[in-house]
């Protein structure tokens, strides 16, 4: 009952927050250069149908009013329609959120189910030659540019080595996709029973999730390292071991108590795969929301950009709230 209610109450907390949000992408969205009336109109319209373009999209009333039209018809699940794919945005987002989805989710298991182990295990077997390399290794992850390491990595594997596909999307061109079902091709290819699509769908899939697992696996050992480390010499397990405890017991209670760091550092790396996968989107042709978002912003396309960053606002506060209950379960200090 007390869970139940401290979900209620975090819930609630969502609703000014998506509010703020909201508020500061439209008005920020406004400030971007470039006229989307003109570049909707095209390079050659004259003034008055630039000025009817203009006043089709609103553009011409005040903000305030902008944003109070926006605002309601985003609680309808309107998010507008884009001029530059003619399409409603909404539409956009269902055909390209998978493949972003896939690529961030994916990522980001990878590198939680590795991270983890290996920033226990060099905790635990300190000072040793795979500690130092992967002490290095955790220092260097965080401040290599994801984009440069995917282009490294298409680089060695797609130019020299030939052994994987290259930056071309997530399937062969002479490749079918499967019928839509879920929108995930890996998914997708799964279900139809096409073998070819499945096979082409994975390859493409291990530079840019090998790219964004390698970059942000390195903050998670780098963060599980030092705080399994920091309790290892706790007062408490160095109590336990003076009592005679087996090693075993004693690594339990560290392990127990670097739970509710390693959690918020799991839900930090999930907020940024999300703005990791934009740039390698970019690098893989991968057609996913950053790709889209990116494109829109080129072109001062508001409807995509807006929603994009709304959806990415929302993506972080859930993260945020699933490490919040987390804490709830592991912490008991939170149920007092």
């Amino acid at each position: 009952m007390r869970f139940l209610k401290y979900i209620a109450k975090r819930l609630l907390f969502l609703v000014p927050q998506l509010f703020v949000v909201s508020l500061i992408v439209f008005f920020l969205v406004r400030l971007l250069p470039g006229d989307p009336a003109f570049l909707m109109a095209g390079q050659f319209a004259t003034q008055e149908r630039i000025d009817d373009v203009r006043q089709e999209m609103g553009l011409n009333q005040p903000l305030y009013k902008q944003y109070v039209i926006y605002a309601s018809k985003v609680l309808k699940g309107d998010f507008g329609r884009s001029w530059r794919t003619s399409q409603t945005v909404k539409d956009d987002i269902k055909q390209r959120l998978p493949a972003t989805l896939e690529l961030v989710l994916t990522s980001g298991v990878l590198a939680v189910l590795l991270g983890i182990p290996i920033g226990v295990y060099t905790a635990i077997n300190r000072r040793g030659i795979a500690d130092k390399i992967l002490f290095v290794y955790g220092m260097l992850a965080g401040s290599i540019p994801d984009f440069w390491l995917g282009l490294i990595l298409i680089f060695l594997f797609f130019s020299v080595l030939g052994i994987v596909p290259g930056p071309i999307g997530q399937l062969d061109p002479i490749i079918s996709v499967p019928p839509y079902v879920t929108g995930a091709i890996v998914i997708d290819s799964l279900i139809a029973g096409d073998k070819e699509a499945f096979i082409s769908a994975i390859k493409h899939l291990i530079l840019p999730v090998a790219t964004l697992t390698l970059v942000y696996m390195g903050l998670i050992i780098k963060n599980v390292r030092s705080t399994v480390e920091e309790m290892l010499t706790s007062d408490f397990v160095q109590h336990a071991r003076a009592l005679g405890l087996p090693q075993k017991i004693q690594l339990r209670y560290a392990l127990f108590n670097s739970l509710p760091p390693v959690v918020t550092v799991v839900g930090i790396v999930f907020w940024f795969l999300l703005g990791g996968a934009v740039l390698v989107e970019i690098v893989f042709a991968w057609g996913g929301l950053g790709q889209y978002a990116v494109e829109a912003v080129v072109n001062s396309d508001y409807a995509p950009l807006q929603a994009f960053v709304l959806l990415a606002a929302t993506f972080t506060l859930f993260i945020f709230l699933l490490v919040d209950l987390a804490y709830f379960l592991i912490d008991p200090r939170i149920k007092s």
